[in-house]
């Protein structure tokens, strides 16, 4: 890849911050095409098969993060994420799901590019870093790759959204999540009640059982996965 002149697709449902990174990538002498919404992201991706994505984590439709998790399962596209959410598990829970790098807004576009470009060459020179296919945890085990579990040699029988559940708190041990986040990182959206992360955790600690992983409850925030005996 001639990372001195790449296309690169730029999504964002802010259209002033869409021209000003088209025209700071475009003075650098990349082509740049652009996305307004999740679904047009996801055409254009195909259609067109862009070097790189910069991409907005709050968009309308298929958000960024679930974006990312599609792209992530399909190939091997670099991403950089644009995020205005200045909490640390939400730049953690992109570059887990295999974001290459993020940029918080408001941002400097000149850095913006620095970051682009440095994500294009490690892409050109086969460097890039890819999210762990198995997990380990005291005797759990997470396949990402076969969506299976098991604690020792016992198969845990997990129905989608459990395993989800199960595979988000793993890459995050000992890390309290609100109910939100597991909402938005694992539905993808805010819109379900807390009573539905209360229902999956509550059949994964029946899952869990007689293993030394657990999910613990932590007051006035949520929940987080804690291994060894209590």
């Amino acid at each position: 890849m001639d990372t001195s002149s790449s296309l690169i697709l730029v999504a964002d449902d802010d259209v002033h911050i869409v021209d000003l990174v088209r025209l700071y990538l475009e003075r650098a002498g990349h082509e740049v095409i652009t996305a307004y919404d999740g679904e047009q992201t996801l055409a254009l991706v195909n259609e067109r098969k862009p070097d790189l994505l910069v991409l907005d984590v709050m968009m309308p439709g298929p958000d960024g993060l679930q974006i990312l998790r599609s792209l992530r399962r399909r190939g091997d596209i670099p991403i950089v994420l644009l995020t205005a959410r200045s909490s640390d598990i939400d730049k953690i829970a992109g570059l887990r799901f295999g974001a290459d790098d993020y940029v918080t807004k408001p941002f400097n576009p000149d850095e913006l590019l620095a970051r682009v470009e440095a994500v294009l060459r490690r892409s050109s020179n086969g460097t890039r870093v890819v999210e762990q296919e198995v997990l380990s945890l005291d005797g759990l085990e997470i396949d990402l790759a076969g969506r299976t579990a098991s604690v020792g040699k016992r198969v845990l029988e997990l129905t989608p959204k459990e395993f989800d559940v199960l595979a988000l708190f793993a890459r995050f041990p000992g890390v309290a999540l609100d109910r939100g986040q597991i909402l938005d990182m694992v539905w993808g959206t805010s819109f379900y009640a807390n009573r539905t992360v209360d229902v999956h955790v509550g059949r994964l600690r029946e899952r869990l059982k007689g293993s030394s992983v657990r999910i613990e409850t932590v007051w006035g925030t949520g929940y987080r996965l804690s291994v060894g005996r209590a």
